[in-house]
């Protein structure tokens, strides 16, 4: 089994596009590519620091042959144009009910036993720590995992927020930046596989997956991650939205990454 020949070609069509853009706005620096499963489907858990790593990270892995599928919004598929191609190359719809859900699960199935990657970012959003260390997760990657047994590969970037930082308004091209991948060996979780999916089970895996993302971002940047992961329940800060630091008493809001 694999990628149809209607989603090969439309991902051929779309790289056609993409790859030479993503060039030509960063220098890439890509390591880990052997440890990548080969011949079969693969849960992808990078970290998450700008709009624009989605794009870093289906670069990446298609230069490895490896077809990225992500988890996106059930109504993105009902735009006109849009929504056709994102069933062509076989991305994941989410929708909330219980029904949809089983829908979602279908597809995510079926997209790793062709062979691709499902792409989940374990924190769910951007990160809220104000640092840009992977924040505290939610299980949807472990719950994928748990119940397909598809290997988990971590993966963590860094550099493409400083072409367009968090919730920036404009990209900042000169001086050309340099994206770098690190993949991790695939996380172990198999002192989980027979347990059941209680939230206990759930917030330890992601835990484990998490850890490996952040031991290799620190590896990349070459810092020390912070001891306690933000949570931003603690902190009371929204989890999705702009102005995310408000609540965190910063007075000038949420900072865009790079000097002004």
């Amino acid at each position: 089994m694999g990628e149809s020949r209607g989603s090969r070609a439309m991902f051929t069509f779309l790289a056609s596009w993409v790859r030479p853009l993503m060039n030509a706005l960063m220098a890439k620096e890509w390591h880990g590519q052997e440890k990548l499963p080969r011949g079969t489907g693969m849960i992808v858990c990078p970290n998450h620091v700008t709009e624009i790593d989605p794009v870093v990270v289906a670069h990446f892995l298609y230069n490895q042959g490896v077809m990225p599928h992500f988890l996106a919004k059930a109504s993105l598929f009902e735009v006109p144009v849009i929504g056709s191609i994102l069933r062509v190359i076989k991305q994941v719809p989410v929708e909330r009910s219980s029904a949809g859900a089983n829908r979602s699960l279908e597809a995510a199935r079926e997209a790793l036993a062709d062979g691709g990657g499902i792409i989940i970012y374990p924190e769910g959003t951007l990160t809220r720590d104000p640092d840009m260390w992977p924040m505290k997760g939610r299980t949807g990657a472990a719950r994928l995992a748990l119940q397909t047994g598809a290997p988990v590969v971590p993966i963590a970037h860094w550099g493409a927020h400083e072409v367009f930082p968090r919730y920036a308004k404009r990209f900042h091209l000169f001086p050309r930046k340099r994206s770098r991948v690190l993949v991790g060996d695939p996380v172990d979780l198999s002192d989980f596989r027979d347990a059941p999916l209680t939230r206990t089970t759930l917030d330890a895996a992601t835990d484990r997956i998490i850890d490996a993302i952040t031991a290799l971002l620190a590896e990349l940047r070459g810092e020390e991650p912070p001891t306690e992961r933000w949570d931003p329940a603690q902190k009371q800060q929204k989890r999705t939205g702009r102005n995310f630091q408000a609540d965190d008493g910063n007075p000038d809001g949420p900072s865009d990454g790079v000097p002004s």
